[in-house]
């Protein structure tokens, strides 16, 4: 595992689950470390533990063993405060639906993010409608995730992720829930967007097509990345 230049190293990350008198062991040591500017695909059978990874890997949950470091820095010791800063400084999330805040609308939902992390209104809305620009969706900064079709509310989520500026996007099946051309789109312009950034991206997927696309991909199998 190369540690140099690595924006996100998970190691030796141990989960288990307890189903009744049963332990399930999902993740038993994975080891994984990402570079800067590096898109990194995850792939494995349904129930291997790609979401709990991705989980663990965005500070959201706790692993029961290992730890996980940003740029260096070891995260286990953070209490929830700071691992809460540092979900949102340094991490953009892509989940498989799109989460859109139903009542904003498109430029709105990129807006949010960055208010929240202290950014005013009107240089926020400047950065989303910036940001929509890059995706082709300029002319649906003001219409309702409703109003948008299934490509181009994950195109809109996408770019929320990006809006803050993180060092690193976790994308839990991106495209899962969209049809094979809409997936094939919404991916390349993920993949371009990501690469423009500069950052490094971990995506988890089911499609051997996409996977083929990235840097590199790490199998989650009986527990470890391989």
């Amino acid at each position: 595992m190369s540690e140099a230049g690595s924006v996100l190293i998970l190691d030796h990350i141990r989960r288990s689950f307890h189903q009744g008198d049963t332990v399930l062991e999902v993740l038993k040591g994975a080891e994984l470390a990402i570079e800067t500017g590096e898109i990194v695909g995850l792939v494995g059978p349904s129930g291997a533990g790609k979401s709990t990874l991705l989980q663990i890997a965005g500070l959201l949950e706790r692993p029961d063993g290992g730890d996980v470091l940003l740029d260096g820095d070891s995260c286990g010791a953070r209490d929830d405060a700071g691992r809460t800063a540092l979900r949102r400084s340094y991490l953009g999330f892509v989940y498989q639906f799109h989460h859109l805040l139903p009542e904003f609308t498109a430029a709105e939902n990129v807006m949010l993010p960055q208010m929240v992390a202290g950014k005013a209104k009107g240089a926020a809305r400047e950065r989303a409608i910036a940001l929509l620009a890059d995706v082709g969706l300029e002319n649906r900064a003001g219409h309702l995730p409703s109003e948008l079709s299934g490509g181009e509310q994950q195109r809109v989520a996408i770019i929320r992720a990006l809006a803050n500026g993180p060092k690193m996007l976790l994308a839990d099946e991106p495209t899962g829930n969209l049809d094979e051309q809409t997936a094939r789109v919404v991916f390349d312009m993920l993949k371009e967007t990501v690469a423009a950034s500069g950052i490094a991206a971990l995506i988890a997927t089911h499609n051997t097509e996409l996977a083929a696309k990235m840097d590199r991909v790490v199998r989650l199998q009986e527990g470890l990345l391989v």
